[in-house]
């Protein structure tokens, strides 16, 4: 009587002790399946990227350092607000843009500078409207010259980086950096249009 008691009380424990094992293997397998998800995105976010994307990145940074470059020199150069109004907007939207982009490089493993290039092959001389001769120009005139040459120089800077943006929006593959395409073709195509009018005042 007492081994058949003590044979119940064992069957019923390992009975108990499958049960549990069944349950935290399902908890452990969800975990797993949960712990799994944030690897499977950060994978899918290194892929998201391709040649095109990391190209235009690579070429916006320095192309957005050179427009706040040519902003920096409004101050001091000319009293006109609505070109310091101008230079000032450029300045406050492609600051952060430069960090977002330099984010992204770090992000996806990459360096900042195209294969084969030298810093100084990025320089002023390969941009539109940022040519050495332009800026010197540009460094050395005051008041109304100032505001034409600028407006000029800017106009075509502007008009540099909504052409590399449309080709990443047509051969990129990453989201973010198309968002941030279209953005800087809002932005520096209403700029254009506004540094034209400007122009003919």
């Amino acid at each position: 009587m007492k081994k058949s008691l003590v044979r119940a009380a064992l069957v019923a424990a390992m009975a108990a002790a499958v049960a549990t094992g069944c349950a935290g293997g399902g908890s452990t397998e969800t975990a797993g399946d949960a712990g799994s998800r944030p690897e499977t995105s950060t994978s899918a976010q290194q892929q998201a990227h391709n040649e095109a994307d990391v190209a235009f990145v690579r070429q916006m940074i320095p192309h957005h350092v050179g427009a706040i470059e040519m902003a920096e020199l409004a101050e001091g150069r000319t009293d006109n607000p609505q070109i310091l109004d101008l230079a000032d907007r450029i300045e406050q939207a492609q600051g952060p843009e430069i960090e977002q982009m330099r984010g992204w490089l770090d992000a996806w493993g990459v360096g900042h500078d195209m294969p084969g290039m030298d810093h100084g092959d990025m320089g002023h001389g390969e941009m539109p409207g940022m040519g050495a001769e332009d800026m010197r120009k540009l460094e050395q005139a005051n008041g109304t010259e100032f505001d034409r040459l600028f407006l000029e120089l800017m106009i075509e800077h502007h008009q540099g980086a909504v052409d590399m943006s449309n080709t990443v929006l047509d051969k990129g593959s990453d989201p973010e950096v198309k968002d941030l395409a279209r953005r800087i073709i809002d932005t520096q195509e209403a700029e254009i249009t506004e540094m034209r009018s400007l122009l003919e005042s």
